[in-house]
């Protein structure tokens, strides 16, 4: 198969269980340059999702999520290249540890991808909603766009407030997965990994006992 996969430590990780397991892929969509890297590493040809009709499977963490599979992500920078291959794919699993499954979401400042132009007007449309915004010094994605952390928005309404970041003109991506969330969290802690399929919004939790899925 064709596999979609995201970016971070937890993603490493995923890379690194494939080569050593030998899993025969007929390649991966990446979604970052530095997952590209390390896919080419491990051996695994990298892929243009434009030439693919869609993808089965999508793999990647998280910086929050909550019981109904709806995440924080953009900790790493890749959020607008996540967003496109987790909206292009049948199935998102999304693995974190249990100190990222969250009650509400919110802990975890909220990454937005802005054009450059754009970053003051931005940040001031966020002001607005009750947010404040602060630039991620010295960082491009690989898009070439800025990052706006914010803190202190209100996100009981995570699809509201993802589609009302999205109106905002200059805004590429917001790192709220409301919209497409996971169909499947995959939880580490300390008594192993507990799994919670998300089956028409409503959380159905299964205890798994081990350290892996």
């Amino acid at each position: 198969m064709v596999l979609g996969i995201g970016t971070g430590s937890t993603v490493n990780e995923l890379i690194a269980e494939l080569k050593d397991r030998k899993i025969q892929l007929a390649g991966a969509v990446s979604s970052s340059n530095q997952t590209t890297l390390a896919l080419q590493a491990a051996r695994i040809p990298v892929l243009d999702l434009n030439t693919l009709a869609g993808l089965a499977l999508y793999i990647d963490g998280a910086d929050e999520a909550d019981q109904h599979g709806v995440l924080i992500k953009g900790g790493g920078g890749a959020l607008t290249r996540e967003k496109v291959i987790a909206a292009a794919s049948e199935k998102f699993i999304c693995i974190i540890d249990d100190g990222k499954l969250v009650g509400s979401l919110g802990a975890f400042p909220l990454p937005v991808e802005v054009i450059p132009m754009a970053r003051s007007h931005v940040a001031r449309q966020l002001t607005k909603l009750g947010g404040h915004p602060v630039l991620r010094e010295g960082v491009l994605t690989d898009n070439g766009n800025q990052i706006l952390d914010v803190r202190n928005l209100r996100l009981s309404d995570p699809l509201g407030m993802e589609d009302e970041i999205d109106r905002i003109a200059g805004v590429v991506t917001v790192g709220l997965f409301a919209r497409r969330p996971a169909d499947l969290l995959l939880v580490a802690g300390d008594e192993g990994v507990r799994t919670i399929q998300i089956s028409n919004r409503v959380p159905i939790s299964i205890t798994r006992p081990g350290g892996k899925p």
